[in-house]
């Protein structure tokens, strides 16, 4: 990974984070749920996936430091796995139907996550006015299994 490329792999997930954060934060209402997007890629780090898995593994510290800083706004992440999704399709390409098959035989809810799923976790996470600083994994259990 050259530095250039670094530098938009950083840009793309944090620096978009924090220009969201500072625009809409003081545009919300007190109790008001900011939720910001990233993903498990962060969670391990091996040749494969470059360094651009460090600049998501930094995502949910960040969040957890920005939830006091816009407070009475909440702060939380959502980090989804594999979903199957068009950008998931795309990503994996013609080992789609493999993946999917992969992930039914070996995930302990035996389906693959789909958007209703990482949806409904959304909704609780805005309504549940409990919540801030955190970040949420939805992906059915491939931490566990490592796939």
């Amino acid at each position: 990974m050259t530095a250039d490329q670094l530098r938009n792999a950083i840009s793309e997930r944090l620096v978009l984070a924090l220009e969201v954060a500072r625009s809409a934060g003081s545009k919300m209402r007190p109790g008001g749920t900011l939720l910001l997007m990233g993903g498990t890629g962060g969670r391990r780090i091996s040749r494969d996936l470059g360094i651009a898995a460090a600049a998501t593994a930094v995502i949910p510290p960040f969040t957890a430091a920005l939830a006091p800083e816009l407070a009475p706004v909440r702060v939380n992440l959502v980090a989804p796995g594999f979903v199957d999704t068009p950008l998931s399709a795309s990503l994996v390409g013609d080992r789609l139907d493999a993946r999917r098959e992969e992930l039914r035989r070996t995930l302990p809810i035996g389906r693959v996550v789909g958007p209703a799923d990482v949806a409904a976790l959304a909704v609780h996470i805005m309504t549940n006015t409990a919540l801030t600083g955190a970040t949420y994994e939805i992906d059915g259990g491939q931490q566990f299994v490592g796939v």
